[in-house]
């Protein structure tokens, strides 16, 4: 039982389960292709963003979903943070999801971010080629051992929690080839700056 048992009964299970995976793992290792990944989202960008995806919410659901958003952000921030790695495409950080002001706070959030010991930020810019992407947003928490291992992707149908050898190996793959294609720390830096300074 942790911090997220408060939002039980007031958030669908899968925010349970996403908190007490993070909880326990030991390192984290996303990909974000359309959006921030949440562990850097502002609160003013998760709120947009909530609100968007779901119009037919009231203000007090989507205060829900922000608030246990900024409260998953203890794994890199509280006082034992894991590893943490992103390689987000630059489409994410070019779509204004909550404003230009609110934008340009965004992306100087990352940048702090990446700035910690055990954060890595990596950018794959549009100009790349032979690049096809990882399909979707993907998320890969480690275990105490391998073995457990699981990858998080966001389907039609809901959130799906992938935890078979194959398939978690088929992932790893697809985050090392997703992260040989990304920029360098200092170059993801460089073009964050960038873009801030076109806002």
């Amino acid at each position: 039982r942790g911090w997220w048992e408060e939002y039980r009964r007031i958030l669908p299970a899968a925010y349970l389960d996403l908190s007490e995976l993070d909880h326990h793992a030991t390192f984290r290792h996303d990909v974000a292709v359309i959006h921030v990944p949440g562990l850097l989202q502002t609160e003013a960008y998760a709120r947009a963003l909530f609100a968007y995806m779901n119009p037919q919410f009231p203000e007090s659901e989507v205060e829900h979903r922000v608030s246990h958003r900024m409260r998953r952000k203890v794994v890199i921030e509280g006082a034992d943070p894991i590893p943490y790695e992103t390689v987000i495409h630059e489409a994410a950080l070019r779509i204004r999801v909550a404003g230009r002001a609110a934008s340009r706070i965004q992306l100087t959030r990352i940048l702090e971010a990446s700035e910690a010991e055990h954060v890595a930020v990596r950018v794959v810019p549009f100009g790349l080629d032979d690049f096809a992407g990882a399909g979707s947003a993907m998320v890969h928490v480690g275990g105490v051992v391998p073995q457990l291992d699981t990858v998080v992707r966001d389907a039609p149908h809901g959130t799906a929690f992938i935890d078979s050898a194959a398939q978690l190996e088929h992932f790893r793959e697809l985050f090392r080839r997703v992260k040989r294609a990304s920029l360098d720390a200092g170059q993801s830096r460089d073009l964050i700056n960038g873009l801030i300074r076109e806002l």
